[in-house]
């Protein structure tokens, strides 16, 4: 790594509040986690959209944006402990979380190890129990990662995310993706695919454990976190709901942020306890 790289298990974040009190003030802790390659930036919409009533917090996974990578890969229960640290060095007791794709088996893996610390969880375009041609092709894109770096695999990726075809109003988020693609931690990303790319088996027999409200949400049009896979988490769950948004992909919640926010909006807010 180059001499200005972040330290190891540093974590970059942000904690946002654009709302009128202070402290105990700040509305209920939000945590964003997003997904292999990305970076907390590509949660703006949702800043935007929850700062005035939420202390909305986003930050990079282990080896992604300004977020260090440690030395050892500890796979994803590393990524686990790095949100348990943040949530201890910010004072924040249990928060509402949202994950996704690899974020999102982060926060299940939060939940099941931390139950007390999530009110209610969100894995938005969630991987679960890949049959054997998913896993064939996504270990694949692994090795490829592993060999060549993030750059082979951006375009790819992109056209899994949005579309062969993009509209041309969408151009410039798929640029920005893609810049954060090809410029990604060649190691972190590396490492973070592969945990991506094997764990989807990781949650399984273990939702049954999780008793606060849980939403799986995801796109009618995302084929490798597909309604299927949401609907059987959700029935594994106690209290799961599965929801899938018509013509969406992978990126939804950056391609319709206000439908996307206004799902997440109203699942948060009716499962207050």
């Amino acid at each position: 790594m180059a001499a200005n790289s972040p330290m190891a298990g540093v974590t970059a974040y942000r904690d946002v509040w654009q709302g009128d009190g202070q402290g105990e003030g700040r509305g209920a802790p939000l945590v964003f986690i997003h997904g292999v390659g990305l970076c907390k930036e590509v949660w703006e919409p949702q800043i935007a959209a929850f700062a005035g009533t939420r202390r909305v917090i986003v930050y990079d996974m282990l080896g992604h944006g300004a977020s260090g990578l440690e030395a050892v890969d500890g796979g994803l229960d590393a990524f686990v402990a790095q949100l348990a640290r943040l949530l201890d060095d910010l004072g924040i007791d249990a928060a509402d979380i949202v994950g996704h794709s690899m974020g999102a088996l982060v926060a299940l893996g939060f939940a099941v190890a931390h139950p007390e610390r999530v009110r209610r969880l969100v894995a938005l375009n969630a991987v679960y129990d890949r049959t054997d041609e998913q896993r064939t092709a996504v270990l694949a894109r692994a090795a490829e990662i592993d060999r060549v770096g993030p750059h082979s695999a951006a375009d790819r990726a992109l056209g899994r995310w949005f579309g062969d075809a993009p509209a041309p109003d969408l151009v410039p988020k798929v640029e920005m993706v893609r810049d954060w693609l090809e410029n990604a931690d060649p190691v972190g990303y590396a490492r973070a695919y592969r945990i991506f790319a094997s764990g989807d088996r990781a949650h399984v027999g273990r939702l049954a454990t999780l008793t606060m409200p849980v939403l799986y949400l995801t796109g009618d049009l995302d084929l490798n976190s597909s309604p299927a896979m949401s609907r059987r988490m959700a029935m594994e769950t106690p209290n799961g709901h599965a929801l899938s948004l018509s013509d969406e992909r992978h990126m939804m919640a950056l391609v319709s942020p206000d439908r996307v926010n206004a799902v997440l909006r109203d699942f948060l807010d009716a499962a207050a306890v």
